[in-house]
C-alpha cells in the first residue's frame, strides 16, 4: 500500500463568462489554502478564521483579515461567502485565501463555490 501524502492538494479550472477560473485546494495540518484566480496567479492573500468568542454557535462568526493585496471591502465580502462552508465542514481550521478575480458577479461566486467543492480535500 502506498503511503499518504502528508500534503493534499486538487484543483480544477472552468470558464465562467468567457474567463478562464481556476481553483486550488490545499490542505495542510493547521489550515486550508485555497487559491481561486483568473490571472494566473495568487493575488490578494486573506486569512479566515472562525470567531470562537461568538456566544451564540447557531449563528457562526468569521473573522477576515488582509495579509497581503488590496484590503477593500468586497475582498472581505467575497471571501466570507465562498468560505464559509469551507469553514464550518472542515472542523473550523483557518483558510488562508488567494483570491485574483476579473469578475466578482454573484454568478461567478456560485460557480467558484460549486468548484470549491468539488476540489474538495478536507
Amino acid at each position: 500500500m502506498a503511503p499518504q501524502p502528508l500534503i493534499k492538494s486538487r484543483q480544477t479550472e472552468k470558464t465562467i463568462n468567457g474567463i478562464p477560473t481556476q481553483v486550488v485546494c490545499t490542505e495542510f495540518s493547521n489550515y486550508i489554502f485555497i487559491v481561486l484566480t483568473q490571472y494566473g496567479k495568487i493575488g490578494t492573500l486573506v486569512s479566515i478564521t472562525s470567531d470562537s468568542r461568538s456566544g451564540d454557535i447557531d449563528v457562526p462568526m468569521f473573522t477576515t483579515k488582509v495579509l497581503l493585496g488590496k484590503d477593500e471591502p468586497l475582498t472581505h465580502v467575497y471571501a466570507k461567502n465562498v468560505t464559509t462552508f469551507v469553514l464550518q465542514e472542515a472542523g473550523n481550521r483557518p483558510v488562508l485565501l488567494g483570491l485574483s478575480l476579473k469578475d466578482n458577479s454573484a454568478e461567478t461566486m456560485k460557480t467558484v463555490k460549486d468548484m470549491i467543492k468539488g476540489c474538495q480535500v478536507w
